[in-house]
């Protein structure tokens, strides 16, 4: 990397600069906080979300003019046991006034008494759509709350899909405030035992989470282009945090161990961004083309996850490359100030690569035994990937903590009817004829109930027939139900109309279905992609081809370690949950992109000090040492971050997120352990100078001590 290198410039400019780059900085923080608060961040929609049959059928119905109205249930139930009728029927009059006060209200239903005498419950329907019922549920629950506060004796609680809804962000946002919580104190207590003194342990955190706020305001705007999915705060916080430290810590690194050489400053800045800077930057791009493979998935969610999670590295990448060096300049050695003695004299004794040496010496000596050794344990590691099983989410795996979680199931209990329905719509000139051929087939088959209050409703040539399966609402009840359905009692009963099954428990199906379908093309999309990137960067197929290789092996074992927690429940005392007997459908394919993409972050920092290594003249096996060792205390500290981010994450109540945070944090934790430091290092050695083929990678000629390092990566 020379020193017209574009890393070399702007860091030049910078240290040159240091109150503009730091005021570039803050103007850039300031602009998208404003946007944040100036545009409101735009919510994906129910028609978003419309896939495969079950796609059809709502667009058939919408069309149609024959969509239900959003409805919400209140339930009232007695603690003691059987229902007080007398009590229940007061509530349900202060309920049906209440209610029918409220706008937003289209109509308050007849009481429906449940046949075990325990339950009674109140139909409620709401005007407009989905998304509206979503903005006015507020009104419903404060109606439900006062009714349950003058009538004590007994349970009132109130059910829905916007009620529902609302429940799990509620506990999604409770989730997230404890994840920064708890992530940013323990990112900074890290630091401070990578570095041993305070202002360079608080730079990072503070460059990290400033990209994190920076991100979401210009994501704001970009929200309607990729509406947001429900999950970008929590993935920009999770992802932000990680590289964002990462790419901080890098450059720190290096910019002090040019300084410990006797460099200046502003050269031991120039040094830092023609080394560490490049690598930051091929770093950062390599995420963002993995995530890019999130967009061939062909989903809205996962659209705008993309979305902001480019956004926030680039963020980071800009932020590393401007105001770091600026800061880095302005602090000078005061960045090692004010020193914690004991940290401080810890870090001194070990050296850098201090633990690292002592794991790579036999692997150097004998690369032949660890590399078998290693994949062996890989594969062992992996192989409960091949019996993973994915579903889509549902009730079953939503946190008992939640109060509509245990509202709804209680309903369902209670009240069969109330359970997984499936919008069954047919179109032709029998349609009605059909369904409700349909309509006795499927009661007389003893695995689906009418819908209450439920006729075939009709407009034109379109029909539609609601039903409701007796079965507990789960992924695999669903599945059973949607085949049955699918494959056997719709076809038999309509047999020239135009016909598709639809409804919430089917969409949730098919989207499971439709990740699964799609998650070879992102596969082979990122693949390829950061291959030929890895190809263009080291000059080197061999390089390329063996990065690709461990990359797979980091994601085996990653989808092996989720299948045993998660499909199985011996670690469900230790994570708190409750096992599904599955990985939610969409986990593996956003852990695919992130994993592929994180883990170039130190890949590309090791085998760039590797490379300084071969071109200073030195063996293959003793660059490997000299570039494990080097890089080893920045990769350490490295993973050390983004596991305990990770593993925050794998704490919280929402399963989604503990998958996430369990298979985030063990893959970074084997990559940056028994891949990086055992695989590669034996791998390369064996390799010798192949590894670098078709690069003759002749050693470089000498130059200057002072700008040596300004011609490596």
């Amino acid at each position: 990397m020379s020193r017209g290198s574009v890393t070399v410039r702007v860091a030049r400019w910078s240290a040159t600069h240091p109150w503009r780059a730091i005021g570039f900085w803050l103007m850039l923080v300031v602009v998208a906080v404003g946007l944040m608060v100036a545009i409101p961040t735009q919510k994906t929609k129910a028609d978003d979300t419309w896939i495969g049959q079950s796609g059809t059928a709502s667009e058939l119905i919408r069309d149609a003019g024959l969509e239900n109205k959003p409805g919400e249930t209140v339930l009232l139930t007695d603690p003691d046991g059987a229902l007080d009728k007398a009590a229940a029927t007061t509530a349900l009059k202060q309920l049906q006034q209440k209610m029918t006060g409220i706008d937003a209200v289209a109509e308050v239903g007849q009481p429906v008494w449940a046949a075990n005498g325990k339950a009674a419950l109140l139909p409620i329907s709401l005007k407009g759509n989905a998304d509206d019922a979503a903005d006015n549920v507020d009104k419903l629950l404060a109606a439900t709350s006062e009714v349950q506060k003058a009538n004590p004796s007994l349970t009132i609680e109130q059910a829905g899909s916007a009620s529902l809804n609302k429940g799990v962000w509620k506990q999604v946002s409770s989730d997230l405030a404890r994840a920064e919580k708890i992530s940013l104190p323990l990112t900074f207590g890290l630091m401070l035992l990578a570095f041993g003194a305070l202002i360079a342990a608080g730079i990072p955190v503070l460059l990290a989470f400033s990209a994190v706020g920076a991100a979401l305001g210009f994501y704001a705007p970009l929200s309607y282009a990729f509406p947001d999915g429900g999950s970008v705060a929590n993935v920009v916080l999770l992802i932000g945090m990680a590289v964002g430290v990462d790419y901080s810590l890098f450059y720190l690194k290096r910019e002090r161990e040019e300084r410990r050489r006797g460099h200046g400053t502003v050269d031991a800045v120039e040094i830092a961004a023609a080394t560490s800077g490049h690598s930051v930057v091929v770093s950062g791009l390599a995420v963002i083309v993995s995530m890019a493979g999130l967009y061939v998935a062909q989903d809205p969610v996962f659209s705008s996850m993309a979305t902001a999670t480019i956004v926030v590295v680039a963020v980071a990448v800009l932020g590393s490359l401007t105001v770091l060096p600026a800061l880095l300049v302005k602090l000078g050695h005061r960045v090692d100030r004010p020193r914690v003695p004991l940290l401080w004299r810890l870090n001194r004794r070990i050296g850098p690569g201090g633990i690292s040496r002592r794991i790579l010496a036999p692997v150097l000596r004998f690369p032949k035994v660890a590399l078998v050794i290693s994949a062996v344990a890989v594969v062992a590691l992996a192989v409960p990937a091949l019996g993973m099983k994915t579903e889509p989410g549902g009730l079953s795996t939503l946190p008992q903590s939640i109060p509509e979680v245990k509202t709804m199931q209680a309903l369902q209990q209670n009240f069969p009817s109330q359970g997984m329905s499936f919008d069954i719509v047919a179109q032709g000139n029998d349609a009605a004829t059909g369904l409700a051929k349909l309509q006795t087939a499927a009661v007389a088959s003893k695995g689906f109930v009418v819908a209450p209050a439920s006729e075939i409703r009709q407009a034109g040539e379109t029909a539609v027939l609601t039903l409701v399966s007796v079965k507990p609402d789960t992924s695999d009840n669903a599945r059973a139900a949607l085949d049955q359905l699918r494959d056997g009692l719709v076809p038999q009963a309509i047999t020239t109309a135009k016909w598709a099954v639809g409804g919430e428990a089917a969409a949730q199906v098919d989207y499971g279905q439709h990740q699964r379908e799609q998650l070879p093309y992102v596969i082979a999309f990122v693949l390829i992609l950061t291959l030929v990137m890895m190809a263009f960067t080291f000059r080197s197929l061999a390089i390329a081809l063996v990065t690709t290789l461990l990359n797979l092996a980091s994601v085996a074992a990653c989808f092996g370690v989720l299948s045993l927690v998660f499909q199985h429940t011996w670690a469900e005392g230790l994570l708190d949950f409750t096992s599904p007997g599955f990985v939610v459908s969409w986990i593996p394919v956003f852990l695919f992109v992130i994993l592929v993409g994180l883990s170039m972050d130190y890949h590309v920092f090791v085998l760039g000090r590797i490379r300084e290594g071969v071109r200073d003249g030195l063996t293959p096996q003793e660059a490997v040492r000299k570039g494990i060792t080097e890089s080893a205390g920045v990769v350490t500290s490295a993973a050390a971050v983004m596991v305990s981010v990770f593993a925050v994450f794998a704490s919280l109540g929402m399963i989604e997120m503990k998958q996430m945070g369990v298979g985030l944090a063990v893959a970074v934790l084997i990559d940056a352990t028994l891949v990086r430091i055992v695989m590669l290092p034996s791998i390369m050695v064996l390799l010798g100078r192949k590894a670098w083929w078709p690069n003759k990678l002749s050693a470089a000629q000498p130059v200057p001590s002072t700008d040596r390092e300004l011609v490596t990566v």
